[in-house]
């Protein structure tokens, strides 16, 4: 596996507003609002993209559902780390199931151009192993 860079950080919200309101309103980070809820920004230097991440959405991307599973810790963060293609999501998916990580899902491409897989550590946050066109120069 060979990770190019770290491609995004997000915090994971419970409750999103309150997050905002120290993100932005508080700390005067510039984040943008995405229809959905989700706030990030790419104009923050050392930091390819940071965002603010409902975690009903976080359990959607990792489960289809609304809501976290009670048997998994609650994550507070997800990391995504950027391989050179979608091909090498797909591999270091299967890299790390052979060294016994257990994914909370396979390489899958979202509507957004982002191919990625994921899986929980064990501090309990969202890792991401993904390709994300737009943060390639």
């Amino acid at each position: 596996m060979n990770i190019e860079f770290l491609a995004t950080v997000a915090v994971i919200a419970p409750d999103p507003i309150n997050s905002r309101n120290l993100y932005v309103d508080a700390l005067g980070l510039p984040l943008q609002r995405e229809g959905d809820g989700y706030y990030h920004s790419e104009q923050i230097n050392g930091c390819k993209s940071f965002g603010i991440w409902p975690l009903s959405q976080a359990a959607q991307a990792c489960f289809g559902t609304d809501q976290w599973p009670s048997e998994r810790p609650v994550p507070q963060v997800s990391i995504e780390f950027d391989v050179a293609d979608a091909a090498a999501v797909d591999s270091a998916a299967r890299d790390l199931e052979e060294a016994g990580y257990k994914l909370l899902h396979g390489a899958r491409r979202e509507p957004w151009g982002q191919t990625v897989a994921r899986l929980q550590s064990p501090e309990g946050a969202i890792i991401g192993i993904s390709y994300t066109p737009v943060l390639h120069d």
